[in-house]
């Protein structure tokens, strides 16, 4: 039971490293019209989901796990940084940092002590800290990799529940269809190979990148 419970802590909205402070792109895109009602939203993420989260994100998490449990810094560094050379714009790039550098301060005050070879890993993206914090806590690899997912989609449809705006209810029928499509991705995630782990979302890429200087925005640049 501790272990669950330690990763609902690692993908509690709560954890202080702002991750419900970014929309990669959504922000521009609503403000484009490419998203306006809970479809064309639905549309929006699933697509991310396919084609960024599942064939990017995740491998690159479970390799990440892997590697901490070998003590690979190597491989650690490896992932990291095609992580960060995969983000097209440089608000994705920031994300990362950011994002990785607040779960290096915070890792420590939770007794989980970062390797001094991995901490420019640790800082460069929050998918090192993760995995390093799941290895420490025993988290098993299913369940980091589901807990990422549901993490990543419930602040996705958050945002878009604020942005476009729609109702709460409307936000709770995202999260229930868009969360049937997780347990295949899951385990195309876990059987993809290295030459085949790549994003392709060019409209998420640009919309990033005008969304670097929207002159209006809630949501962190």
């Amino acid at each position: 039971m501790l272990p669950s419970l330690r990763l609902y802590q690692l993908i509690s909205p709560s954890l202080p490293i702002g991750a419900f402070t970014y929309s990669q792109g959504l922000e521009w895109a609503i403000e484009a019209g490419w998203v306006t009602d809970q479809p064309s939203l639905y549309a929006w993420l699933e697509s991310v989901l396919k084609h960024s989260v599942g064939t990017l994100e995740l491998p690159v998490l479970i390799r990440l796990y892997q590697g901490f449990a070998q003590a690979d810094s190597q491989q650690i560094d490896y992932w990291c940084q095609y992580l960060c050379a995969s983000r097209e714009t440089a608000e994705l790039r920031a994300e990362e940092s950011q994002r990785g550098k607040a779960l290096a301060v915070l890792l420590p005050s939770l007794g989980i002590e970062i390797p001094p070879s991995s901490i420019d890993a640790v800082k460069s993206t929050q998918l090192a800290g993760m995995a390093l914090a799941a290895q420490h806590w025993q988290i098993p690899l299913d369940e980091l990799c589901s807990g990422y997912l549901w993490s990543w989609l419930e602040n996705s449809v958050m945002a878009g529940v604020k942005l476009v705006p729609l109702g709460q209810t409307s936000g709770q029928q995202l999260l229930l269809s868009l969360s049937e499509t997780l347990p295949e991705l899951q385990q195309q995630a876990l059987a993809i190979t290295d030459e085949s782990i790549a994003g392709c979302t060019p409209a998420l890429a640009i919309a990033s990148a005008c969304h670097e200087t929207q002159y209006t925005r809630l949501f962190r640049s």
